[in-house]
């Protein structure tokens, strides 16, 4: 008698079949599993900066709304490029157009307390109407000269910007630094398990396994967005910016075959 044995093998797209069949490493026999979790970090100076910068205008329709917003953000991307802004480092995040809507509560109270007569609640049947509409345009901005950033920030103020957002500072140039995290994490991840060995009275026989996770961690950084106090002798100073300092970090998980 013939017995057919069916096996089903469940594969990730875009994996070979070598890879989904692979299997963690064999401990060898009197081992001991030890499994430890380091971090590395590696301090930089910011170089670079991003933050969003938009306009929000309103009109009694929606091509006013919206033209007034073209024209007063073509005004903000001039002045970018004037600052030396290049192109590559501009991107529009969003435009929309929503219309605006009356309140009859909110109007009836406002019209009871500048007549100080008393409240008349608007008619059950009174609906919101339309009142006008409002066009928002937002940019994301990548500045490359941290020094200028509060200059060009100004800038685009006096050109018509009223919504603006950030900024977030980072490295242009990471894998320096990241393989500075990665070298001080490995070496923690080490000695941590020499510690763990002597401790039990084992020796780290090898490294059986390595993943990787890391990230930005901020580090004293301070951001100053308004103007200096009133009083300040003219002209006013730029908007003042402080990158700070970052760190770059990289967590490590491993584990090491322990033996006598």
């Amino acid at each position: 008698m013939r017995i057919w044995l069916s096996i089903a093998l469940c594969m990730v797209p875009g994996t070979s079949l070598a890879q989904n069949l692979a299997v963690a490493p064999v401990l060898s026999p009197g081992a001991t599993l030890l499994s430890v979790t380091a971090e590395g970090q590696s301090r930089r100076t910011p170089d670079l900066a991003l933050f969003s910068a938009g306009v929000v205008t309103t009109g009694s329709n929606a091509a006013e709304a919206l033209s007034a917003n073209a024209t007063r953000m073509d005004r903000v991307i001039a002045a970018l490029k004037r600052a030396g802004i290049e192109a590559r480092d501009l991107q529009t995040s969003a435009v929309s157009l929503q219309p605006r809507y009356s309140d009859p509560e909110r109007e009836a109270q406002i019209r009871a307390r500048e007549t100080r007569q008393p409240y008349v609640p608007p008619a059950p049947t009174e609906a919101p109407k339309i009142i006008g509409y409002e066009a928002r345009n937002s940019l994301n901005i990548r500045v490359r000269r941290l020094p200028e950033m509060g200059r060009i920030i100004d800038a685009l103020v006096a050109e018509g910007a009223n919504q603006i957002d950030g900024p977030n500072f980072t490295v242009d140039a990471q894998r320096e630094a990241l393989d500075e995290a990665r070298t001080e994490a490995i070496a923690n991840a080490r000695a941590r398990a020499e510690l763990y060995a002597r401790a039990a009275g084992l020796r780290v026989a090898r490294i059986l396994s390595i993943s990787e996770s890391g990230g930005f961690y901020p580090v004293n950084q301070i951001v100053v967005t308004g103007r200096m106090a009133a009083g300040a002798p003219p002209p006013p100073p730029p908007t003042p910016i402080a990158p700070g300092e970052l760190a770059l970090g990289v967590s490590l998980s491993v584990q090491f075959e322990l033996a006598r």
